[in-house]
């Protein structure tokens, strides 16, 4: 058996003497046998801003323990950002939903601007960040597993590669999953738009 728990988010992580993290608070949860890919859920289940978006939408994928990947990449974006994901106390309106913000600044090239973080630390949170981004992909089948998670945070190695941009809605999905092509077609040279898939 495993256990789903469906509520990981900053107030049910609580360190020990030694401050190691143990998660807490199973009122949630579900047991689920390991050779089960897909649990059933009458109702979604947790707390907003940390609930897996296939437990709303039934179209993106079923609700497995990649529900707990997507919590746990929303708590790690915070945990690197030191700031909820989304608030409206920013400087700029884009900045409200940090993940797609930061998706951003890290696709331009730029850094994070955040205050007393030397290069080192910078390096750590762009890692915890890329990896959060990959956590909180929309489908369920895009998110990598907790052990790949752990691969992508632990050693001294590269930063994992960007994903695909963070949704908000599934509906931004089908818009972003088609972008327009300038190509040329026919022997007469004419230029005509087509539509390809990303």
């Amino acid at each position: 058996m495993q256990i789903l728990h469906f509520d990981i988010k900053p107030h049910n992580i609580l360190l020990d003497e030694n401050f190691n993290p143990k998660i807490s608070d199973f009122g949630l949860a579900k047991l689920y046998p390991v050779d089960n890919s897909i649990v059933s859920l009458t109702a979604a289940r947790g707390t907003m801003g940390y609930i897996a978006p296939e437990l709303f939408y039934k179209n993106i994928g079923g609700v497995s323990y990649k529900a707990d990947v997507y919590s746990f990449g929303m708590l790690l974006m915070e945990m690197a950002s030191r700031r909820k994901n989304w608030s409206t106390m920013v400087e700029h309106s884009n900045q409200i939903y940090f993940p797609l913000w930061a998706y951003d600044q890290y696709n331009k090239g730029n850094d994070l601007e955040m205050r007393d973080v030397n290069e080192e630390e910078k390096k750590i949170i762009k890692k915890m960040v890329i990896t959060a981004l990959w956590c909180i992909q929309m489908k369920p089948s895009d998110r990598p597993s907790m052990n790949k998670v752990i691969e992508m945070l632990g050693g001294d190695g590269e930063c994992p590669k960007m994903p695909l941009r963070p949704f908000l809605y599934p509906q931004e999905m089908h818009v972003g999953a088609v972008q327009e092509n300038l190509n040329p077609i026919g022997s007469n040279g004419e230029l005509t738009w087509t539509l390809s898939a990303r």
